[in-house]
Formats: structure tokens, C-alpha cells, sequence
């Protein structure tokens, strides 16, 4: 039977290999991707030819479409703390405003899945952090206008599922990284790499002792591709999806340092409510997607992270140089 999906996002880094994954599939007739490039770029879906595809430039939050869908993959929001402290109201609309928006364009009977994220457990007081875990937030600190948006969207998800038997999926997602992050994301790891590549001087804020969970892009959409259409399950989550090895981010800065010979690290003050440690439980994973884990290590994908960034700084590098001769001799 064929399929119209919707995904909210799919500009970004992870909703532009969720595209590349679904456009694998032969039961997809009509994919849309809604993104206001806030976060997303264009270069990321830039290598998609195929006919299904189509790009609508608007906000999840106002996106108007006669279609109704029969898959919407609502990932659109910043995740990146200097993205949605600096525009918390819009970070707020992204997440709930989209998800009540959105639900309006699915068919009776069509799946809405929801990548929700582990900043619901705030700064946790157990570790590992299993989906039951109820979290310790701040619903008025720095970082609430993400983590807050995303419990309510979860809210209103189940809800709806209980009272009207939506048919939703929810993940909450932690750490990913890997190529197609912007350059200027502002996480640990895109930091890292593109100021070793840069300035030569790594920035870790506080001691650097607090742990993350650091998953590739390829394990966790992987695990989004079976839990989100791929494989037959009732499980509807919140599902954890991540590398359940911590490391801390002084270890994480100290091996990036190391792909760049005389690069530096250098300790800012700590940023207000960053939280101490970030480790999924992946039981309940591990019993509704069978085999699936985190495979990647951090030292690989970083590798494979570090070769991508260098190529995009230098294009972009070889993009001003000849820019700049063009403007000199016109």
C-alpha cells in the first residue's frame, strides 16, 4: 500500500538521514519535508533527487496542506542548548505549537512519531536513566523551554493516544552526533571538532567531568528507521535510543585534541544547569528492537565526524578565497 509521509525537520542533521532512509522504502509514494531552515540547511538534503521527495519551507507550527498523511515524523526543533536559549518562545512552538499543528494533517489510523529527547530527565539523580525515570528539571531554568516543550509534547501524544487510540511512537534521543551538524551547532562534540580544526583551541566548560552518552548518527537512526516503520511492534514508548558508554567531556575534548597535533584545551566556567551525567538504560531497547545497539565508538565516529567537518571548513574556506579574488579583479 502505498505511503505519504510528512517529516517536520528534515533539513536538520538527524531529519536528513531519516529522509535518505525513507526514500528506501518502495511502499513510500509522496515524501514532504516542512523545515523553516532555522537550524536545518539546504546542503543536507541537497544530494536528493528522487521524484517523491519535495521541500516545503514553513514552520511546523503554520504549515498548511489540503494532504493528509499517513506518517508524520515530527522532528522539528533545535537541540542544541546555544539554539534554544537564545529563542526560547520559538523553541516552545517548534515542539508543542508543531506537534498540535501536525496531528491535524494525519488520516484516521496514520502514525505520528515524536523524537523527544533525554533532557526530559533534567540533571538525573540515578544513572542509568530508564524510560520510567520521572527526571529532576527545572521547569523554570535556562534550559526549560526545550526540556519542558518535549514533556509536553510526550503529554500530549499519550493523551491523545488514550483518548482518541492515536497511534504514536516516541523516542527519547541521547547525544547523537556525526556528519550533517552545522558547523556552529554549539554541542560538545561539533565544538570540539570544528574548533580543533579552526582556532586549534577546544573549549570545556567547568572541569569537564560531566559524562555523555555519545551515539552516531548511523546507530541511532538505525534504531529510529525499526522502532519508527521498519519493524512489526505494538511498543509505543517513550523508547531510550543511545550509547549506553559514558564518557566524559574532558575525554571526548582530549582525544579531538589529539587528531590535531598542537591543538589546546582550554576550561571555561561551568554553564549554568549543564547536567552531570547522561546515560541511557536500554533494556526496555534491547526487548522492543532485538539486536539493535549503539555499535559505533565514540574514538570512530568522531574519526569519521572530524574527516566530514574538515571537508566542509574547507570548501567553505575555498568558497571565500574565491569570492574574495572575484571581488578584488571585478
Amino acid at each position: 500500500m502505498s505511503r505519504s509521509v510528512l517529516v517536520s525537520g528534515g533539513c536538520g542533521f538527524l531529519g536528513s538521514h531519516l529522509v535518505d532512509r525513507l526514500l528506501r522504502r518502495s511502499d513510500v509514494e509522496k515524501l514532504v519535508v516542512v523545515d523553516n531552515l532555522w537550524t536545518g540547511v539546504r546542503d543536507n538534503i541537497a544530494h536528493v533527487a528522487d521524484p517523491r521527495f519535495s521541500l516545503q519551507i514553513a514552520d511546523a507550527e503554520s504549515f498548511a496542506s489540503s494532504q493528509r498523511f499517513d506518517e508524520i515524523i515530527h522532528l522539528a526543533s533545535p537541540a542544541s542548548p546555544v539554539w534554544y536559549m537564545r529563542e526560547p518562545a520559538r523553541t516552545i512552538k517548534a515542539n508543542i505549537g508543531g506537534a498540535l499543528n501536525l496531528l491535524a494533517l494525519l488520516r484516521p489510523g496514520g502514525r505520528f512519531c515524536f523524537a523527544s529527547t533525554s533532557e526530559v530527565y533534567g540533571d538525573p539523580l540515578v544513572s542509568p536513566q530508564p524510560e520510567s525515570y520521572r527526571g529532576s528539571v527545572d521547569c523554570t531554568g535556562p534550559r526549560s523551554s526545550y526540556d519542558e516543550s518535549k514533556r509536553c509534547t510526550e503529554a500530549l501524544l499519550f493523551e491523545q493516544q488514550r483518548v482518541s487510540g492515536l497511534d504514536v511512537r516516541v523516542v527519547r534521543l541521547f547525544n547523537a552526533y556525526g556528519p550533517r551538524t552545522r558547523i556552529d551547532d554549539g554541542r560538545a562534540i561539533s565544538n570540539f571538532v570544528s574548533q580543533a580544526l579552526t582556532t586549534g583551541v577546544l573549549t570545556v566548560y567547568g572541569d569537564g567531568s560531566q559524562s555523555r552518552s555519545w551515539g552516531y548518527v548511523d546507530d541511532i537512526v538505525d534504531g529510529l528507521e525499526r522502532f519508527f516503520w521498519r519493524d512489526s511492534i505494538s511498543h509505543r514508548g517513550p523508547l531510550n535510543i543511545g550509547n549506553n558508554h559514558e564518557v566524559s567531556v574532558l575525554q571526548t575534548a582530549r582525544f579531538v585534541s589529539s587528531l590535531v597535533p598542537g591543538s589546546r584545551i582550554q576550561h571555561h566556567p561551568p554553564i549554568p544547569q549543564d547536567p552531570t551525567n547522561r546515560c541511557p538504560d536500554l533494556t526496555q531497547a534491547r526487548r522492543v528492537l532485538p539486536g539493535w545497539e549503539a555499535r559505533t565508538s565514540y574514538q570512530d565516529g568522531i574519526q569519521r565526524t572530524f574527516e566530514w567537518f574538515r571537508r566542509q571548513i574547507a570548501t567553505a574556506s575555498k568558497q571565500i578565497a574565491t569570492a574574495s579574488s572575484v571581488a578584488s579583479t571585478g
